[in-house]
C-alpha cells in the first residue's frame, strides 16, 4: 500500500517562463474565442463581449506577471545588499522549478561565496597582523634595551634579535607561498629520484635547523629536540616521479605538524611505499599525539586552521601560523595528487599520494 501511495505522489515538473508565457497567449485566445462563441449564440453585443475579453486578458496578465517579476524584484534588493556588502542576504525562491529558481541559486552561491572570501580576508588580516607583532614587540624589545644601555650588544643579545628576524623571514616566505599559491605562478619540475636517499636529507634538515633554533618559535619549521623522527621506506631502492621542492614542502610542514603536536620524546615517522602507477609516491606521516576528531578532518587543510586542540604539546612546541598544511595540500594538488587525514588507533595519520608518470594519451 505504502509503495502504491508513493508511486500516486505528484511529480514535481520544471514549467520554463517561456512555457508559461505561452500558456497566457492560449489562455488569452481561448477567453476571446469562447466569448465571441457566447456573443453570437446569444446576440450579445460586440462591445460588451471585447470589454470582458480585455477585463479577463488584462487580470490573468496580472497574476502572471506578479509571480515573474515579484522573484525579480527580491533578487534585485538582494544584489544592492551584497554590493554595499551584505553578504548575509539570500534569495527566497531558489526552489523554483524554472529560470528564476536557477537565477535564485545562483545568486546564493555567489553571495556564499563572497561572505567566504570576506571572512578569509578578515581572517588574513587578523591573523597575519598577530603573527607579525609578536617577533616585531620582540625584536623591538631588544634593539630598545641595547639603545638605551640596559643590555650589551653582545653575541647572545644578538642571537635574540636574529632568531626574531629568522622567524619574521619566514613568515613572509610562508606568506608568499600562499601568494604564489593564490596566484598559480608557480611551475612543476618533476623528475625520478630516489625516495629514501631524499627523505632522509628531509628529516635530517628538520632535525638540524630544530637544534640550531633551540627554544625560540617560529613557523613552517619545528623547534622541538625531545621527538624522535623514523624513516620507514619499502623497499630501500624506490624510486617516485615528483617536482623535489614542492614535495619538500609538502613533508616539511607535515613534519613540522606532527612534531608540534607529539608528547614529550614522541615518535614521528614518515612512511614511503609505492603507489599503484608507474614513478607513484605513497607517504604518510604519522604521530603519537592527540590526533584529530573525525568531524574536524574536512577543516585540517583550510588557511590559518590551528586545529582543535587548545594548547601545543610539548617544550617548544607553538601554535605555528595554520598556513602549513593549506601549503602542503597545493603542492599536492599542483602533482594531481590526493591528500586526507586517515583512520589511526594512535595519533594523527595524514596520507599523500602522488600520481608518478602521467600516462600517455591516445
Amino acid at each position: 500500500m505504502r509503495s502504491l501511495r508513493s508511486r500516486l505522489r505528484p511529480v514535481s515538473i520544471a514549467i520554463s517562463i517561456k512555457t508559461k508565457l505561452g500558456s497566457l497567449v492560449v489562455v488569452s485566445v481561448f477567453i476571446t474565442t469562447g466569448l465571441l462563441m457566447v456573443a453570437l449564440r446569444t446576440e450579445t453585443e460586440l462591445r460588451f463581449i471585447t470589454v470582458f475579453s480585455v477585463i479577463a486578458t488584462l487580470l490573468i496578465t496580472q497574476f502572471v506577471a506578479h509571480g515573474l517579476t515579484a522573484p525579480l524584484d527580491e533578487m534585485n534588493t538582494v544584489a544592492k545588499a551584497i554590493s554595499h556588502g551584505d553578504y548575509t542576504r539570500r534569495v527566497r525562491g531558489a526552489g523554483r522549478r524554472d529560470e528564476l529558481g536557477d537565477l535564485a541559486c545562483t545568486i546564493n552561491r555567489m553571495a556564499d561565496d563572497l561572505e567566504a572570501v570576506d571572512r578569509h580576508r578578515k581572517e588574513l588580516v587578523a591573523n597575519v597582523s598577530h603573527e607579525l607583532r609578536t617577533p616585531i614587540a620582540a625584536l623591538r624589545a631588544v634593539l630598545e634595551n641595547v639603545v638605551d644601555g640596559v643590555s650589551a650588544a653582545d653575541p647572545e643579545t644578538m642571537r635574540t634579535a636574529l632568531k626574531q628576524t629568522e622567524r619574521l623571514g619566514r613568515l613572509v616566505e610562508t606568506l608568499l607561498d600562499l601568494s604564489r599559491l593564490d596566484n598559480g605562478v608557480v611551475p612543476l619540475r618533476a623528475r625520478r629520484f630516489e625516495v629514501w636517499p631524499y627523505l632522509s636529507g628531509v628529516l635530517k634538515e628538520a632535525n638540524l635547523a630544530a637544534a640550531q633554533r633551540g627554544l625560540s618559535s617560529g613557523s613552517g619549521s619545528h623547534t622541538r629536540t625531545d621527538v624522535h623522527l623514523h624513516l620507514d621506506v619499502s623497499p630501500p631502492e624506490l624510486t617516485a616521479h615528483a617536482d623535489s621542492e614542492r614535495l619538500h614542502q609538502v613533508v616539511a610542514n607535515l613534519i613540522d605538524n606532527a612534531v608540534k603536536h607529539s608528547p614529550p620524546h614522541g615518535r614521528v615517522t614518515v612512511r614511503a611505499r609505492r603507489g599503484r602507477q608507474p614513478e607513484s609516491l605513497d607517504l604518510e606521516v604519522v604521530d603519537e599525539g592527540p590526533g584529530i576528531p573525525e568531524s574536524e578532518w574536512h577543516k585540517v587543510f583550510e588557511r590559518f586552521n590551528r586545529g582543535g586542540v587548545d594548547a601545543p604539546h610539548g617544550p617548544g612546541s607553538d601554535g605555528g601560523t595554520g598556513l602549513g598544511l593549506a601549503i602542503a595540500r597545493w603542492a599536492v594538488d599542483l602533482h594531481g595528487g590526493r591528500i586526507g587525514v586517515a583512520e589511526s588507533a594512535r595519533g594523527c595519520r595524514i596520507q599523500v599520494t602522488l600520481p608518478g608518470i602521467p600516462k600517455p594519451r591516445g
